[in-house]
């Protein structure tokens, strides 16, 4: 009660300072540049309207595709880009603030119809892939979505969780199960390489952790793919979130301060220059720790937990020479356990009597090279180092007091990533993109497990060495006719390790029956490495079987119909199949266990490629796109999840939830001129994940939890409801923005069972849950 009253008494403040101060006007400049959309070259002399404000304001692109705006009245404007041979384009919704100028790039498409002069529009839309040759399963999402939805809280995961066929895997942290697939399917995807999972408190082998690394200051408009991949894309199973990011301000230096319960956040961007050439660099620093919530009458358990993290871009134009950036980030994290030497406290608390110490540490930085050669050809080549360092511990006291080790793992992983991607346009028709890239990486692994019956601790991993990858695609765009268009090509996966390779088709094909209208249809071959460590497990006598294990590789078939409907609406079905093949199961027993149902981790079995598994559903997108102030997601998701292990038995996987469903909308309201009100809120209610039945007469003979593995997967946790709500207060002054914003998580506390348990202490099973009721408060400012 206690809690929720201090909730009430900060919305009424954020509310109460809505009214604080007269209201001027305020202006701001809007900027940009204007892209062939396949090649990247700047288009000179496009025509750039602004389309709300009287008079109108426009604007030509110079000779780099540039245009500015300046003086144009803060607030959401739309933005029209027209060129001889280009559909026309639409930008709505470019929020103005008057802390800092607003830079956009928007690219055109190359017209069909060039020789009658037809001009057709193409509004820029959220559903629509930045990357042209993706066609099915894929949407753009923009840091401002993360900055809005309700829960998200500057997470692109997060945010994800809110589409279709995307399932919250724990919410306690943002690990997320796309389609039914296991979420270490995911890949993470940065200007164009392939990165490590880019989130604080992560666990080796996973694909989320508790907090992002990643910065919304860095962030640009980025695609979020669930199914049927183009071509370019390797080395994933069930999603894929390709990220871009933005330049800073090459004109002015602007600054971006934040402060809330999560910590501090400071950001710079500003001019760089470079002989006659004018750059620009962008840096984002964060410090925080989980601490304050606690102090807030929060509970987020006992641990110490802290992190930082470090991120930045720095664009170099470099003339004839073309373009070059410099980016970046580092996070570090960390979180302990000190349990007590006395047994009272431990009959009071189980968690007492062990000691544990998690890190997680994660960093990349890569330079890119852009070059665009003629009018038809775009050359990107990047060189990115990245790597990772994840540490557990964790010990237990005995009667005597004495500290037992029950587990020691010690995981170091580096990758130097060198890719190169050649785009050419023949004609408005005909593109053609191929590409490859090699992955040079280093590992240190060690990884001892307590075991009962030997009763002492056994290694399971010790390996140092190298390791090689390599990858290869090409893919074409065919534009039969304005109406009718096939993306298809192919990607190559080789494994230096084993000399394990896979050979992947992918085609798509669309047809609109009008601008507003579409049907299409996917396919790809899609396959993905083990978890690094997993190779390397050790049996009794010391060798790695598991060297040997090839790609666990997964058939998508996607149907999609989109629909644009009058009034900002937009409607999208799906249906999709997923036929997955040589997942690793046991090789040594007729059972259930599979890794199509693994979160994390270097598993310590001995596999071989014998499983199967199957996803298939029906997804349904009903969105309005912000206008007036209000808009509204609801996604829905009908599906089966379904694997066989090693014995041959088709049972449900552990991520067959059965369904999910989500409501995401929000109203923002103008106070005043240079003010604005914004409620937003989240509805999820899904099924909840699957457990293995826990064998309660063997867990008391044995004094631990002990699974019944002949009925895995077969019980289901409750259904899942949980509602989130977000307030933000915006207030603009001269040259100045602000912005408050509180954040409720679960914000009817409701306990969401997450498992269940054996209590050895009352012998009997029990739920633990997933988190409580979390209030996010911050407040930025813009200058």
């Amino acid at each position: 009660m206690f809690q929720n009253k201090k909730i009430f008494l900060l919305l009424i403040c954020l509310l109460a300072l809505g009214y604080a101060a007269e209201a001027q006007n305020y202006t701001q400049t809007l900027k940009g540049t204007v892209l062939d959309k396949a090649v990247k070259s700047p288009l000179i002399g496009a025509t750039v309207v602004l389309l709300d404000v009287q008079p109108p304001m426009g604007a030509m692109t110079d000779a780099d595709g540039r245009f500015r705006l300046p003086a144009v009245p803060v607030g959401k404007h739309t933005v029209r880009v027209t060129y001889l041979g280009y559909k026309e384009a639409v930008a709505a919704n470019i929020t103005l603030n008057s802390g800092k100028e607003t830079e956009l790039t928007i690219e055109l498409e190359e017209d069909l119809l060039t020789t009658k002069e037809v001009v057709i529009r193409a509004t820029v839309e959220k559903q629509k892939a930045r990357n042209e040759l993706s066609t099915v399963s894929t949407r753009t999402f923009s840091v401002e979505e993360t900055q809005r939805f309700a829960a998200a809280v500057n997470d692109p995961a997060r945010m994800a969780s809110s589409y279709a066929g995307v399932v919250t895997a724990n919410d306690g942290n943002n690990t997320i199960v796309i389609r039914g697939n296991a979420p270490n399917g995911l890949l993470w995807r940065m200007e164009g390489v392939d990165i490590p999972n880019p989130n604080h408190f992560s666990s080796v082998g996973s694909s989320g952790g508790g907090i992002s690394i990643l910065s919304s200051q860095l962030l640009s408009n980025s695609d979020f793919l669930t199914g049927a991949f183009a071509a370019e894309y390797g080395n994933a199973l069930s999603g894929v979130f390709d990220l871009k990011l933005r330049k800073g301000n090459s004109e002015k230096r602007e600054f971006t301060f934040q402060a809330g319960v999560l910590g501090l956040d400071a950001a710079v961007e500003g001019p760089l220059r470079l002989g006659r050439q004018s750059g620009s660099y962008l840096v984002n620093y964060r410090y925080s720790t989980l601490s304050l919530l606690s102090k807030m009458g929060v509970s987020i358990g006992d641990a110490e937990t802290n992190f930082q993290d470090l991120s930045f871009n720095i664009w170099m134009p470099a003339g004839k020479l073309g373009q070059f950036t410099l980016f970046g980030l580092g996070g570090l994290s960390r979180q302990s356990f000190e349990g007590q030497p006395d047994s009272a406290l431990w009959a009071e608390n189980g968690d007492e009597q062990y000691h544990w110490n998690f890190r997680a540490n994660t960093g990349v930085t890569g330079l890119t090279h852009s070059l665009v050669l003629g009018d038809n050809t775009y050359l990107k080549t990047v060189v990115a180092v990245s790597g990772t360092r994840n540490g557990t511990q964790s010990d237990e006291y005995q009667e005597n007091y004495s500290l037992r080790r029950l587990f020691d793992g010690g995981y170091d992983q580096t990758k130097t990533t060198v890719s190169t991607t050649l785009t050419h346009k023949f004609n408005a028709r005909h593109l053609l993109r191929s590409g490859a890239y090699v992955n040079f990486m280093t590992y240190r692994f060690q990884q001892k497990e307590w075991d009962d019956d030997a009763e002492n601790l056994v290694e399971q991993l010790r390996q140092t060495g190298s390791a090689t990858s390599l990858d290869a695609f090409a893919q074409w765009q065919y534009r039969a006719t304005e109406r009718l268009t096939l993306n298809a090509g192919a990607h190559a996966l080789f494994f230096f390790l084993n000399n394990t390779y896979s050979v992947e088709p992918r085609a798509a094909l669309k047809y609109a029956f009008s601008d507003k209208q579409s049907l299409s249809l996917g396919y790809g071959l899609h396959g993905q490495l083990q978890p690094l460590g997993v190779y390397f497990i050790r049996d009794q006598n010391g060798a790695t079987p598991n060297s040997g294990l090839g790609f666990t590789k997964a058939q998508h078939l996607v149907l999609s119909y989109d629909q644009s409907l009058p009034g900002n609406w937009h409607l999208k079905p799906e249906l999709y199949y997923q036929a997955l093949f040589d997942a690793p199961v046991r090789r040594d027993a007729q059972d259930a266990f599979s890794l199509l149902n693994v979160y994390d981790g270097f598993v310590g079995e001995i596999l071989v490629n014998g499983g199967k598994g199957r996803n298939y559903g029906v997804e349904l997108t009903a969105e309005k796109f912000l206008s007036k102030g209000f808009y509204f997601l609801l996604s829905a998701s009908l599906f089966q999840s379904e694997y066989q292990g090693s014995d041959g038995v088709w049972r449900n996987s552990r991520f067959n939830s059965k369904f999910v469903n989500s409501l995401v909308t929000g109203k923002e309201w103008n106070l005043r001129k240079n003010r604005s009100f914004g409620v937003n809120l989240k509805l999820t209610w899904m099924g909840g994940h699957r457990e293995t039945p826990i064998d309660l007469p063997a867990s008391i003979a044995k004094g631990e939890t002990v699974y019944d593995e002949s009925r895995a997967f077969t019980d289901r946790m409750p259904n899942y409801f949980r509602l989130d709500t977000g307030f933000k207060l915006k207030r603009n002054f001269e040259r100045l923005t602000t912005t408050l914003a509180l954040d409720i998580q679960n914000t009817s506390n409701r306990e969401n069972i997450f498992g269940r348990y054996y209590d050895d202490k009352s012998k009997t099973i029990k739920y633990w849950y997933q988190a409580p009721l979390i209030p996010i408060l911050s407040y930025r400012v813009e200058f």
